[in-house]
């Protein structure tokens, strides 16, 4: 009897563990192509993005006391002043990693700031009625991103996002956990059977190699070049961490609080710049496949952060991942964007914002801001925002989140001097 029982606890291990497995692997291949994408379009090595993404997700874990199930992916933010640092000193990338790594221990420091102010303070410029409409922001922005990626092969693309739908729809258990991987699968098999799929990529890619490690290199101008956009990438970080907790339905900057969430960001980032990877942030791709799957063990981030690890050190498998189709990975991402947008709309109704003429103005302005602000700029011949230096600004979705953070303030003085 007590050899059943002991088998049977065995067995069920190993499926726990299988089961895990697989859903470490959702969360990477759902972050994997836009964190080698960035090093693919600055010159970065993507398979030292790869390390610094694993090991910088795994600091951001411990600082948060591993409270926040995110991923740290390669930041987009930063590629314009890179490829304006690579211009300025003759293709040098070390100089973009001494400022990419002075704007990570100005994260650090702002961090503390922020633990001395305290979250509660920053919370209350932060309402429903400011982050809703944020979180909407960042999924309907990354939407035309993923349509892109789709229109390569539409027919493809809409296999894979109808997979996905059918399998979140029409399944239960572990195997609606899988929605993501399972699409993903068999819009990569369909690409495979039309031969579609770029397999050379697979079959040149060695066993195993060593990530291009290198050192940061620093001079002024290289650092006022790349710092300033920490203003614009704070307000990014904001935006992420609160979507996460909203999916997650708890406050993260509450608790472990915004000040450690930074310091991970910030941490992270230092590392990535310290040996020739970019920097590094929250990833919405991961927050919207917690959203999809309903599955908010932070353990199971570890674990893909740990594969994202061993895959920068093993070529064949980074060839597999890297030969899935773009319009593959284009279907996919309709889904995980729309989940973001679709949370940020959860947040308003939640939270109950009440619809009155000053929370309009304020919701109206981010998402106008935040949307059309390339629309604003053509007819106008002026973008919306704030410009540092000539080629920094902060516009977007950050200048929204400012915009609106300031209106909260001033209709929140107002109603004050009413009452």
């Amino acid at each position: 009897m007590t050899e059943h029982v002991l088998k049977d606890v065995k067995e069920t291990k190993t499926i726990n563990s299988l089961k895990r497995s697989i859903l470490g692997l959702q969360h990477l291949i759902a972050m994997f192509g836009a964190t080698v994408l960035v090093p693919i379009l600055t010159g970065l090595s993507p398979s030292v993005a790869l390390l610094s993404a694993g090991v910088g997700t795994i600091i951001f874990h411990f600082v948060t006391d591993k409270k926040v199930p995110v991923f740290l992916g390669s930041s987009f933010a930063f590629i314009p002043v890179i490829l304006k640092v690579k211009e300025m000193y003759n293709q040098d990338l070390a100089y973009a990693q001494g400022g990419i790594l002075i704007a990570g221990l100005i994260y650090v420091l702002l961090s503390f700031v922020i633990d001395k102010i305290g979250t509660e303070n920053i919370n209350k410029y932060l309402p429903a009625q400011v982050i809703g409409p944020m979180i909407i922001v960042i999924g309907l922005n990354l939407i035309p991103t993923a349509i892109g990626m789709a229109s390569d092969n539409l027919p493809i693309a809409l296999l894979t996002l109808a997979t996905c739908l059918i399998v979140q729809n029409f399944t239960r258990g572990f195997i609606r956990q899988l929605s993501i991987l399972i699409a993903v699968v068999v819009g990569y098999l369909a690409s495979l059977s039309l031969n579609l799929v770029d397999t050379s990529i697979i079959s040149t890619a060695s066993l195993f190699s060593v990530p291009d490690f290198s050192l940061p290199k620093f001079s002024l101008p290289a650092i006022i070049t790349i710092a300033p956009i920490i203003l614009a990438v704070f307000m990014e970080h904001l935006g992420d961490v609160k979507t996460n907790g909203q999916v997650v339905g708890k406050d993260f900057l509450k608790d472990p609080g915004l000040n450690k969430t930074l310091l991970g960001d910030g941490l992270a980032t230092v590392f990535a710049a310290m040996i020739g990877g970019p920097a590094n942030t929250t990833y919405g791709e991961n927050t919207a496949v917690l959203a999809v799957t309903k599955n908010y063990d932070s353990s199971l981030l570890r674990l893909a952060a740990i594969y994202a690890i061993v895959l920068s050190f093993i070529g064949k498998l980074g060839g597999v991942l890297h030969s899935i189709p773009v319009f593959v990975m284009g279907g996919i991402s309709i889904v995980l964007f729309s989940m973001i947008a679709l949370v940020g709309v959860k947040t308003i109704r939640t939270n109950k914002v009440k619809l009155n003429i000053p929370n309009i103005i304020i919701m109206g302005s981010i998402i106008i801001l935040g949307l059309f602000s390339g629309q604003i700029e053509k007819f106008t011949g002026v973008m919306p925002g704030i410009r540092i230096t000539d080629s920094i600004s902060i516009s977007g979705l950050s200048f929204a989140a400012i915009v609106g953070i300031i209106l909260n303030i001033v209709f929140s003085l107002i109603g004050n001097k009413e009452k």
